[in-house]
């Protein structure tokens, strides 16, 4: 049995859970999350928690069981505590700001990069060189903060970009210079 799988996930007095067929919704004081579970994966509720159970033994049930109760507890979780997912910006002159809803980033191009946030995403500039990107969702959080990431990736030899908090780069040597010359 899946070790994951088999924990019920606890729902708190202030999280309302409804289960229509496939269809899960989950409402908190944060929002609601609504997720269209697979077919042959049931969730039920007994006294306060979701229990998540499988069919049978095969290996792609043994599978979905693990992955279903981790998507079921991740919208619990985002509807009350919600995710944030923090960023770095390093190198000279790189920086970001907020334009309204819309993040501004200056990386070194020749012009300003802007992303909108989708629904239910918001942006926030601790200083120029940190940002988090906060949400309910932790997939979309995830997905955006990746979005972020990917205008200007770290590069191995200075470490410039943005990249993840506490995120690690792997320095590459530069060039080792010539000894001695031309003759």
């Amino acid at each position: 049995m899946s070790r994951i799988g088999r924990m019920p996930v606890t729902v708190p007095s202030s999280v309302e859970v409804t289960i229509d067929g496939r269809r899960l919704t989950v409402t908190g004081p944060k929002g609601t999350l609504t997720r269209d579970l697979h077919p042959d994966i049931t969730v039920s509720r007994e006294d306060g928690q979701l229990v998540v159970t499988r069919p049978t033994e095969q290996k792609t049930h043994k599978q979905l069981h693990g992955l279903t109760r981790t998507l079921v507890n991740n919208m619990v979780v985002g509807v009350t505590d919600g995710y944030r997912k923090g960023l770095e910006i390093t190198g000279v002159g790189y920086r970001a700001s907020k334009n309204g809803e819309k993040l501004q980033l200056n990386l070194g191009y020749s012009h300003p990069i802007e992303i909108d946030p989708p629904q239910g995403i918001s942006f926030e500039v601790e200083n120029p060189t940190r940002l988090a990107v906060i949400g309910i969702d932790k997939e979309l959080v995830g997905q955006v903060a990746a979005r972020v990431r990917a205008t200007r990736k770290p590069e191995p030899y200075k470490g410039k970009g943005v990249r993840y908090a506490g995120e690690v780069i792997r320095r590459k040597a530069g060039k080792a210079g010539k000894i001695g010359g031309k003759k």
